[in-house]
């Protein structure tokens, strides 16, 4: 398809929902927070020497389209930049926008995935929520996941025994703190090492220590096996990781220290020994028999993804979504309030939850629940399972953010290790024999950027493995340089960076029961360069506006190299990362493009090295395989 090629100049077009692009009426800085009625300034920025003759802003309130005339700004401190700006009243809660660019005669439109001369659709139109209740305290947090039974043994008086109990057929088995794990199968369910929450109070001030502020728990509602997806009991706590006093004591350490916490919940489904299920099971008239769903009485029924030991709830039951979500005494309710005092919640398979077959429930159960947590505390945390597509979850109805598989970590997992995917019952994967270039990484994390707001954006739960993938470590073939690449990343890109428990040490695994095994607290085995490099990017993370608030902008892409821009009014962060194995051989950033001006002089933050802007570029030279952090403060 022929298209007329693209002035350079034209690339330095930029608008994101940060605060240098959104203003309220007095003046002050915007993060995509703005109340309805409330009068913003929305701001587009480019280089002085683009072509624009003028500039628009489209709109559709009340779903008929309205254009709006941006007019130019005065003259910058910062020569390097032009802004055009427009007054908008939010007369609607959720109000989607792009721009309309007039430049050498041509029409171009400019939305969250860019600029581009074919007529778009709405769908990756900047996105604004009035009135959207935020955790601000999410966004200033360094998370750190964290699998019970493997992390600490605070009480071994607690711990499970050697065949203490029966399931499946099978009995439990206790195995001694470090020991690899070795059963098979279901078997491997059911191995304990004795972690508890007490082992988790008492090692707060490692995690403080680390650079960590905030923690999300798997599971800790009883149940019988070792990752307690399969709940028994939605209303106390595992016996075996110090019952409900612990998470109380828990609460109260967190507090000491300014922590946060989430907890880890399964709506979709419970466990075949919930009582709610046993009772069902055995009388097809019990009073929680419709909260399941019996295809024939007592064989078939409804299951999470067929495994008959997780019996899938079914939400056409207002008994049950009373008891879940819906009712002053619910599950989701409870918990958040004192003396648990949860800040959030980490909804396991969100994309599945009220879905089974006609029975299309998930805007119902979604927002029943996202009102029940913000009535509660409207600074709660929702946070959702989703190894795909969340974005539809993420229009300000229901979840604050998903755990960002598919719009950071997998994209990022494929350039450094190669594309492969898979599915549930597949055999094998689809892999392919080419390396996945960078500019694949970086058109992927900006189509899914676009498809939500920016306030959703910001918050978006990022990681770089869990207890359901491999470590990092493995995942790059146990090379530390890309290692080190992927946790700056992490610590940069826009979002709130999640560290798996070990990860910082070096703890490696390539399976998830590998990546399961309990955490090393022989400090004599730690990587101790690569924990102070998680400390280091702990600190910038919370403490550079450009990280904290930043905008994002898109500075270079090839298929070993990637480059971007975080910037917020004083300061600016280029991230740029080479996946090698050579280095590049001489990379000169276009910084004008970010409106970063001639002059200004950046340092390395892990080098010290510095540099300053010349003839709008910033001249790295040869990177190596790795990544680089430049930070510099900057007016306008």
């Amino acid at each position: 398809m022929f298209e007329t090629p693209l002035p350079e100049s034209l690339l330095s077009i930029h608008h994101d929902g940060s605060g240098r692009y959104i203003h309220n009426s007095a003046g002050l800085l915007l993060n995509g927070e703005p109340r309805l009625g409330d009068t913003i300034t929305l701001r587009l920025r480019a280089a002085p020497e683009a072509p624009i003759e003028q500039v628009a802003l489209r709109l559709c309130p009340d779903g008929e389209q309205q254009f709006l005339e941006m007019r130019p700004e005065p003259q910058a401190a910062n020569p390097a930049v032009r802004w055009w700006s427009v007054q908008l009243r939010l007369g609607m809660p959720y109000t989607h926008y792009r721009f309309l660019v007039l430049a050498q005669g041509e029409a171009w439109w400019y939305n969250a995935a860019g600029l581009q001369r074919a007529l778009p659709t709405d769908a990756a139109n900047f996105k604004l929520l009035a009135g959207y209740q935020a955790p601000a305290w999410a966004r200033r947090s360094v998370f750190y996941q964290i699998f019970p039974d493997r992390f600490a043994d605070g009480d071994p008086s607690s711990n499970v025994r050697e065949g203490e109990f029966e399931y499946r057929g099978m009995r439990s088995l206790a195995r001694r703190w470090g020991e690899p794990p070795n059963a098979s199968g279901w078997q491997s369910m059911l191995e304990f090492y004795g972690g508890d929450l007490n082992g988790v109070a008492e090692r707060l001030d490692y995690l403080q220590d680390l650079g960590v502020n905030a923690i999300y728990l798997n599971p800790i509602f009883s149940a019988y096996s070792n990752h307690r997806y399969d709940v028994t009991d939605y209303e106390n706590v595992d016996p075996h990781l110090g019952g409900n006093p612990a998470l109380a004591g828990l609460r109260r350490a967190l507090d000491e220290r300014g922590m946060h916490y989430i907890l880890d919940i399964v709506p979709n489904h419970c466990g075949f020994m919930h009582p709610w299920f046993q009772q069902a099971l055995h009388d097809p008239q019990a009073p929680s028999a419709e909260f399941f769903t019996f295809h024939k009485h007592p064989e078939e029924y409804e299951s999470w993804l067929g495994v008959r030991s997780l019996p899938k709830l079914n939400y056409r039951s207002e008994k049950l979504r009373n008891a879940i979500y819906a009712g002053s005494e619910s599950v989701f309710r409870r918990w958040l309030r004192s003396p648990y005092g949860a800040d959030g919640w980490r909804i396991d398979v969100a994309n599945m939850l009220g879905r089974q077959g006609a029975d299309q429930l998930g805007e119902l159960v979604g927002s029943g629940i996202r009102a029940a947590v913000k009535g509660e505390n409207p600074a709660a945390y929702l946070l959702g399972e989703n190894f795909f597509d969340g974005s539809e979850q993420l229009q300000g109805d229901f979840l604050d953010a998903t755990m960002n598989y598919s719009g950071f970590s997998k994209p990022l997992w494929w350039w450094l290790k190669g594309f492969s995917v898979s599915s549930h019952g597949m055999h094998g994967a689809l892999a392919a024999s080419a390396a996945w270039p960078g500019q694949a990484v970086l058109g992927s994390w900006n189509t899914f950027r676009a498809a939500i707001p920016w306030a959703m954006a910001r918050q978006q739960f990022n990681l770089l493995g869990s207890h359901d993938t491999g470590r990092i470590l493995s995942q790059v073939g146990e090379d530390m340089q890309m290692n080190r690449l992927a946790a700056m990343l992490l610590m940069t890109y826009p979002g709130i960076p999640c560290i798996y428990y070990g990860d910082e040490i070096g703890m490696s695994g390539s399976t998830t029961a590998q990546a399961r095994a309990c955490m090393e607290w022989d400090a004599n085995k730690w990587n101790h360069e690569l924990r102070g490099f998680y400390q280091a990017l702990a600190r910038l993370r919370r403490s550079a506006p450009a990280l904290l608030d930043g905008g994002y902008q898109e500075l270079y892409a090839e298929a070993d190299t990637l480059a971007f821009l975080r910037d917020s009014p004083g300061q600016a962060i280029i991230v740029a990362a080479q996946r090698g194995p050579a280095a590049h051989p001489g990379l000169a950033l276009n910084v004008r493009q970010g409106g970063i001006p001639d002059g200004v002089e950046f340092r390395e933050q892990f080098s010290g090295r510095r540099l300053s802007t010349a003839s709008g570029r910033l001249e790295i030279g040869s990177l190596p395989p790795g990544a680089q952090v430049w930070l510099a403060d900057i007016a306008g």
